[in-house]
């Protein structure tokens, strides 16, 4: 059994304002908000890249709405906006309890599907990995482990 599922939204440049708005129906306060100027980038050394109108945009956000249950989204890029429709900007995000049943959940789901981003290390998660899988349906996988991510 998977520790959580999470519904994960993506917006074109209105994630911000969705979300104030999904708090002023649902109260509570962000756990995370993460824009991606804050988001380490391997590309350049000193980890800063040049995202341009992009950089003020949220990259990531969590708000509760209930005991076990949080909206999470982010905004989709300018390089990514043409590809955004709407019915396809919801994914559901599921957190494993440990890395063997992350890897079984992803290669299950991914089987017989499209493998979006790997399962594999990256700077938010020990695993973290996307697909879609047979039914159409988006998946994010994710394994927290010890990771703790401070934006920079």
């Amino acid at each position: 059994m998977m520790k959580r599922a999470t519904p994960y939204l993506y917006f074109v440049g209105k994630t911000e304002e969705a979300f104030e708005f999904y708090r002023s129906v649902f109260g509570g306060e962000f756990t995370a908000v993460i824009r991606y100027r804050d988001m380490p980038s391997p590309e350049a050394e000193d980890g800063a890249s040049d995202l341009g109108e992009d950089a003020d945009l949220i990259a990531h956000i969590s708000l509760p709405i209930a005991r076990e249950t949080s909206l999470m989204g982010s905004d989709v890029s300018s390089s990514g906006a043409a590809a955004y429709t709407v019915g396809t900007n919801v994914e559901i995000h599921l957190e494993a309890e440990d890395a063997d049943e992350a890897r079984r959940v992803f290669d299950a789901l991914s089987e017989g599907g499209t493998t979006q981003m790997p399962l594999e290390p990256s700077p938010w998660s020990a695993l973290f990995g996307a697909c879609i899988d047979r039914y159409g349906i988006r998946w994010l996988i994710d394994y927290t482990g010890d990771v703790e991510f401070a934006p920079g």
